[in-house]
């Protein structure tokens, strides 16, 4: 079985689809996927989501692009939520850094904030890291955070991503790796440990080579597993094996 890990099957571009696209998946031996959460203004849709299928598990989080939609009763709330161990949500995301849009210096805060209740919720981190990856590394050790976290869409350098891994996070492989001209990124998931890497289309977002940006899908997972397993030099089998442990790990729930 693959897991996606990261997908936002709740985005309005899989309205009127989501039983068939699921159905689809699970033939071409994709058995579950992860739905972030990105604001609050729409948690109540990703769980609405997520209970339309045993196959589908959510997070809830405040992403940095969004900061300025939310004010502190948002994080009082997600606390909350979090607190009561709702059904299905396996983890607090998607929140994090992007140094590509927005202020590091508005976000941190919010970044922060989210790490200080995953910890006091015992909740895996799901994290965006855009061009930050060694702000969001000093990030987790100033704020003692030893849970387990994913940095999703890893698109970094074999130096980073080792120094990730050995803070405990787990590396989202995604569409990226499916274009030659990422050889950053491909060398750095050639060399990570196979036990901090898991799955991700990110999906309608990340595309892989050839497919249209906002087309992406879940399906493009069996894709991203076998430009991964043409990087790598274990056996396609056990490759497969461990990234299911690996995503079952990282978010503490099992598919079947």
């Amino acid at each position: 079985m693959l897991i996606d890990a990261h997908c936002h099957f709740d985005y309005p571009c899989f309205d009127g689809r989501r039983a068939a696209v699921l159905a689809e998946c699970r033939s071409a031996g994709v058995a579950g996927l992860v739905i972030p959460g990105v604001r609050a203004r729409d948690w109540d849709r990703v769980q609405a989501v997520a209970s339309e299928s045993p196959a589908l598990r959510y997070c809830l989080g405040i992403h940095p692009w969004f900061i300025g939609e939310h004010g502190p009763d948002d994080l009082e709330g997600l606390e909350t939520r979090l607190a009561s161990s709702p059904e299905g949500c396996v983890a607090l995301g998607e929140c994090g850094l992007d140094c590509v849009r927005g202020d590091l210096e508005q976000q941190l805060p919010w970044f922060e904030a989210q790490i200080d209740i995953a910890a006091a919720c015992a909740m895996p981190l799901v994290i965006h890291s855009v061009r930050t990856h060694d702000e969001v590394g000093a990030c987790l050790r100033r704020r003692q955070f030893s849970g387990r976290s994913l940095v999703h869409g890893f698109s970094g350098s074999p130096e980073q991503a080792l120094a990730l891994v050995r803070q405990g996070c787990f590396l989202g492989v995604g569409g990226v790796i499916t274009y030659h001209r990422a050889a950053k990124t491909r060398r750095a998931l050639a060399r990570a440990p196979l036990d901090h890497l898991v799955l991700e289309t990110d999906a309608p977002d990340m595309p892989p080579e050839g497919v249209a940006k906002g087309d992406n899908a879940p399906i493009a997972l069996p894709r991203v597993f076998r430009a991964l397993c043409d990087l790598r030099d274990e056996p396609e089998a056990r490759i497969r094996e461990q990234l299911q442990r690996n995503v079952e790990a990282l978010y503490g729930t099992h598919w079947h």
